[in-house]
């Protein structure tokens, strides 16, 4: 949640992560497509250059440096994360809430484990961790003027829902 919110400080789409190996936090990222105006730069991948780019989190050369590998995200990966996840052969993810616009495990298209693939494994994604937090930074987020729209609207006349419906 703390890398949503400085996401969201930085007016972009509030998504942060954490990869955990072996119990302790190896590789944090929040969305930065706004800031360097790069689709792909979702906070998974981020953290996974992050990951990549460190010897010692990657000592040796693996077709699955994220096996013993677990993710939190405040929201469900997207198709794209999440085929790049099951590449990088990710042991599980938690999520906070859905991605009904774009997600990957499950809410659109079943990329981690839904689509049989002849090499990448499976990994299994778990949803509702943390999902009324992440839910409501989201709310807070589409309620503001998002000037990095490439049609901005005007939200001046929204209200922020806080009443969140159960699963």
């Amino acid at each position: 949640m703390e890398m949503a919110e400085e996401a969201f400080r930085a007016s972009e789409v509030p998504v942060g992560c954490i990869f955990v190996r072996d119990g302790k936090a190896i590789a944090k990222a929040r969305n930065r497509t706004n800031e360097l105006r790069n689709a792909t730069r979702h906070a998974e991948l981020e953290a996974i250059d992050a990951i990549l780019a460190d010897p010692m989190l990657t000592p040796e050369p693996s077709p699955y440096a994220l096996a013993d590998t677990t993710l939190y995200v405040t929201v469900e990966p997207c198709i794209m994360c999440a085929s790049a996840l099951r590449q990088m052969g990710i042991k599980e993810v938690f999520y906070g809430c859905d991605n009904e616009r774009f997600g990957g495990c499950g809410s659109v298209l079943g990329v981690n484990s839904g689509l049989e693939h002849p090499k990448h494994p499976a990994y299994k994604a778990t949803a509702g961790h943390c999902r009324e937090d992440a839910i409501m930074v989201l709310r807070r987020f589409y309620i503001t003027e998002n000037t990095n729209a490439p049609t901005p609207r005007s939200k001046s006349n929204r209200v922020l829902k806080t009443e969140i419906p159960s699963r």
